[in-house]
């Protein structure tokens, strides 16, 4: 079977070179020139490796990779750009890329570090991804959709668990409308942010004790929301 891998890079005549060599290799090259496309392509189709440049229209590299992590903690996640700086490095490695390579790269190194990955990927899963949150005496399954508390469970929409994953995973950080809206919903047209209020009232009554005084999902005014566990 051949592996299916998803190049989302802006630059025409690299995509085109890339995907060439991609293809001379064996594998299987969808492509996409923006971020919001990118992930509408991801989310339609199953692909066992993403190559992602970090500047491109619509939506930066790292948003992508974000997004893309909350719905699949497993495939391998490979970053181009034409930054060398550390700070940018650890950022996507901090998100969850697997590997970095910069701008301008040699074309047999960005081969194998595609073989690298491919082969680490069909390996048993480390178990390092989300999967499952204690807040309280309550549990999230992420996978199942639901929350655990003794024999009851509380079943949740996919787009709460995927709200949910998100500030867990940036816990103790403000998490901004903008980027709740381009992360979790993804597309041109966003749903008012009064759907993202609607959704942390709901977690407020999941998890608080007092929803009128959260402990755990907290709003920043003018700015964004925050999940604070200082516990972790």
């Amino acid at each position: 079977m051949k592996h299916r891998i998803l190049l989302v890079e802006d630059e025409l005549s690299l995509s085109d070179t890339i995907k060439l060599n991609l293809e001379l290799e064996g594998y299987t090259v969808q492509t996409a020139k923006d971020g919001k496309s990118a992930l509408r392509i991801f989310k339609g189709e199953r692909f066992n490796l993403v190559i992602l440049d970090v500047m491109l229209p619509e939506m930066d590299g790292f948003t992508v990779c974000e997004a893309i992590r909350l719905e699949n903690n497993e495939i391998p996640i490979l970053f181009l750009t034409a930054k060398n700086s550390s700070a940018d490095r650890i950022n996507g490695l901090k998100i969850g890329g697997d590997d970095y390579l910069t701008k301008p790269f040699n074309l047999e190194e960005l081969l194998l570090r595609v073989q690298n990955l491919l082969r680490r990927s069909t390996k048993a899963s480390d178990g390092n991804g989300l999967l499952e949150y204690q807040i309280a005496d309550k549990k999230i399954n992420f996978s199942q959709l639901e929350i655990i508390q003794g024999e009851d469970v509380i079943r949740l929409t996919r787009k709460e668990a995927l709200l949910l994953k998100l500030l867990i995973e940036r816990r103790n950080e403000v998490v901004s409308r903008e980027h709740i809206l381009e992360t979790v919903w993804g597309y041109d047209i966003y749903p008012s942010t009064r759907t993202i209020d609607n959704f942390i009232v709901s977690f407020r009554k999941y998890f608080e004790k007092d929803p009128g005084n959260p402990q755990f999902f907290q709003s920043v005014r003018g700015i964004g929301y925050r999940f604070v566990d200082l516990m972790r």
